[in-house]
C-alpha cells in the first residue's frame, strides 16, 4: 500500500501508474502465482485500464499486435515466470520482426531465490534478448519507473519493436518513489520522434525518377506505421507511378486505386504482377526489407535495376540489392520531402495506370471462373468475392498463413488505404488470426472485424473462443476447412514427387465445436449456400463461425509460384 509519510508506492502499483501514465487503456494477459501482487494492484486502483483475461499468453500476445496495428498506440500484453514467459514469446517474435510495438511484461521469482531452484525459474532477460528490441529484468524496484519509459522509449521510436519487462516478485513489493512516475507524452503512440531524410539523398532519388521510364514502387509495411498513405498515392499520381505491396504493405494504396498493382512476391503475387517490376527500369522500395517472399528469393526484380530503398532502419538499406540511392528516414517524412522535390514538368511518366490495369485484367480474368465455380468442395476463391459483396469499407480482415493468406493477399481487393488486412508474415505461425481478430476488434470496436483460417490453425487457437464469448465479441470467423496441413502438402506435391508423409489428419466439425463454446455457427458445402450464410454470420450481433468444406491447396490454384512453378 502506498506510505502517506514517505510518498512512496509498491512495485507493482508503480507499474499500474507507469501504464497509466503512457496512456493504456487495454491489455491482455493470464494470471500466474508469480503475478499476484501486480493483479492485486490493478484490482485496488483506479487506473481506468481495462485487462483481458486470454486463455493462454501466446493468445495475449497476438492480441497486443493487432491491437498496435489498428490503434498506432502500444500493445501491452502480461504473463508469469516459467510456461507465461515461454508461451508469451511467440508473439513478442512476431511484432519485433513486423515493426509492431508491443510490451510484453513477464513476472517473474523473487530476485532472493533465484539459483535455489524455485519452481518457475528461468533467465528471462536471456530468453528475450535475441527476440526483442530491448529488454531488461526489473531486479531495483527504484530504477522501475525510468525502465518502463525506456521501454516505451526503445518501442516506439526508430523502427518500432516490441520489449520485454521481466518483473520479480520481490521488485513487486519493495518501495517505489511516487515522484518517480511519469510518462514522456511523445511515446503514447508510434512512430515517435520520427527522423527526417538527407535532403542530398532526396535531391538524388528525384533526378532518378525524373529520368526513369519504367519506375514502379514497392511498399511493405512502413507506409502504413508511418501513416503514408495520402502522400505515398500523390507521388504515385505526379509521376504516373504503379505502385506494388507487400502482404504486409496491404494498406499503403487503396487497391482500387489505377495505379495501385496489388501485392508482389511469392505469396499473392502473380505473374501478371511480376512482369511490371520485372520490367522495371528503377525500384523504388518503400518501408519493404526486400526478402525472399517480396522478391522472389532475390530474382524480382532482376539484378541490374536501379534501386532507391527508403527505411527508417539503416540495416535493411542495402542487405539485398545494390542500392543507387539511399534514404534513412521514416516513410511518411521521405515521401513528402520527396514529393516537394519532383517538378512534374520534368518527368514524362511512367505509364502507370496502363500497366496496372494489364496486370489486373490478367489477374482477375483467371480469379472469375474459380471465383464463381459451382463446383464441390468449395473453391477459396468463391469465398474471397463473396465477402467482397458483404463487406463494408472498414472492415477488418485478420488472416492466418496456410490457405488464407495467399488468396487474401491476391485477390481481396482493398477499395480504401489503412489497416485493414492483418496477418503475421515475419514468422507465420499458426493459430494467429483468432486473437488478432480480438485485439483489432478492442481497438477498432465500430468495424466488423473476420478471423479467417484454416483448420490447422483451427486447433492451435480454439480455446480462446471462451474468451471470444464472455467478452461478446463480435467477430465472424471463416474456418477453410479440408482436413490437411495445407501449405505444406501443397508444398510435398510441387517438389516432392507427391509424397504426401503426415500432414493429413481427420475432419472436425468446427461449427459444432465453436457452438459449445456459445458461438452461432453454420457448416456450409454446396457453394451456391455461401453468400446467405456469410450474409448473416455477418449480420449477427455476437460471436459467430462459418466452416466451409473447402478445396485443399495442393489442388488448387493458388497464388504461390513455387507451386505453379
Amino acid at each position: 500500500m502506498k506510505d502517506a509519510q514517505t510518498n512512496q508506492m509498491t512495485g507493482a502499483e508503480a507499474m499500474v501508474r507507469m501504464l497509466q501514465a503512457h496512456g493504456v487503456k487495454h491489455m491482455f494477459g493470464l494470471c500466474g502465482d508469480t503475478t499476484l501482487p501486480f493483479y492485486d494492484a490493478l484490482a485496488r486502483l483506479d487506473h481506468g485500464i481495462t485487462h483481458f483475461l486470454t486463455r493462454d499468453e501466446r493468445h495475449a500476445s497476438y492480441m497486443a499486435d493487432a491491437y498496435a496495428r489498428v490503434t498506432g498506440k502500444p500493445g501491452v500484453c502480461e504473463g508469469p515466470s516459467g510456461g507465461g514467459a515461454t508461451y508469451i514469446l511467440p508473439g513478442v517474435v512476431e511484432a519485433s520482426e513486423s515493426s509492431v510495438p508491443i510490451l510484453a511484461i513477464t513476472t517473474d521469482v523473487s530476485t532472493a531465490s533465484r539459483g535455489k531452484y524455485p519452481l518457475t525459474e528461468l533467465d528471462q532477460q536471456a530468453l528475450f534478448r535475441p527476440v526483442s528490441k530491448w529488454n531488461t529484468s526489473l531486479d531495483n524496484a527504484a530504477r522501475l519507473p525510468a525502465a518502463v519509459r525506456q521501454a516505451f522509449r526503445a518501442m516506439t521510436t526508430g523502427r518500432p519493436g516490441a520489449v520485454h519487462l521481466a518483473l520479480p516478485f520481490d521488485t513487486q513489493k519493495a518501495p517505489v518513489d511516487e515522484a518517480e512516475v511519469w510518462a514522456d507524452p511523445r511515446h503514447h503512440a508510434f512512430p515517435a520522434e520520427r527522423a527526417a531524410p538527407d535532403p542530398q539523398t532526396i535531391a538524388d532519388a528525384a533526378e532518378i525518377l525524373a529520368g526513369a521510364r519504367r519506375a514502379v514502387a514497392i511498399c511493405g509495411g512502413g507506409p502504413v506505421i508511418a501513416g503514408a498513405e495520402d502522400v505515398l498515392r500523390r507521388l504515385a499520381e505526379a509521376l504516373d507511378m504503379p505502385v506494388a505491396t507487400t502482404v504486409s504493405g496491404q494498406g499503403a494504396i487503396a487497391e482500387k486505386h489505377p495505379l495501385a498493382l496489388g501485392v508482389v512476391g511469392s505469396n499473392g503475387g502473380v505473374a501478371s504482377t511480376r512482369a511490371v517490376v520485372d520490367e522495371a527500369d528503377v525500384v523504388l522500395f518503400i518501408g519493404c526489407r526486400a526478402g525472399s517472399v517480396t522478391t522472389e528469393r532475390w530474382r524480382s526484380p532482376p539484378t541490374g535495376t536501379t534501386v532507391i530503398h527508403i527505411d527508417s532502419d539503416p540495416m535493411v538499406i542495402g542487405a539485398n540489392y545494390p542500392t543507387e540511392v539511399a534514404i534513412c528516414a521514416d516513410a511518411r517524412l521521405a515521401l513528402e520531402a520527396l514529393l516537394s522535390e519532383i517538378e512534374p514538368g520534368n518527368v514524362a511518366g511512367y505509364n502507370g495506370t496502363q500497366r496496372a490495369a494489364a496486370a489486373w485484367d490478367a489477374k482477375l480474368a483467371a480469379f472469375h471462373p474459380l471465383a464463381t465455380s459451382s463446383e464441390t468442395p468449395i473453391r477459396p476463391e468463391a469465398v474471397v468475392a463473396a465477402l467482397m459483396d458483404i463487406l463494408d469499407d472498414d472492415a477488418v480482415i485478420c488472416a492466418d498463413p496456410g490457405t488464407p493468406c495467399p488468396y487474401f493477399s491476391a485477390h481481396y481487393r482493398w477499395r480504401t488505404s489503412g489497416r485493414q488486412f492483418i496477418t503475421n508474415r515475419a514468422h507465420g505461425a499458426l493459430g494467429y488470426s483468432l486473437a488478432a481478430a480480438m485485439g483489432a476488434q478492442v481497438g477498432r470496436p465500430d468495424a466488423k472485424v473476420l478471423s479467417v483460417m484454416g483448420d490447422g490453425s483451427f486447433g492451435f487457437c480454439c480455446g480462446e473462443f471462451e474468451t471470444l464469448v464472455r467478452y461478446n465479441l463480435p467477430i465472424t470467423s471463416i474456418v477453410f476447412s479440408n482436413s490437411v496441413f495445407g501449405w505444406i502438402k501443397a508444398g510435398q506435391n510441387a517438389g516432392f514427387g507427391q509424397r504426401f508423409y503426415n500432414v493429413d489428419f481427420s475432419r472436425t466439425d468446427h461449427a459444432a465445436v465453436a457452438r459449445a463454446f456459445g458461438v452461432k455457427a453454420w457448416t456450409v458445402e454446396d457453394p451456391a449456400d455461401l453468400p446467405r450464410i456469410l450474409r448473416e454470420a455477418i449480420a449477427h450481433d455476437g460471436p459467430t463461425l462459418v466452416d466451409v468444406i473447402s478445396q485443399p491447396l495442393h489442388e488448387a490454384a493458388a497464388p504461390v509460384s513455387e507451386w505453379v512453378a
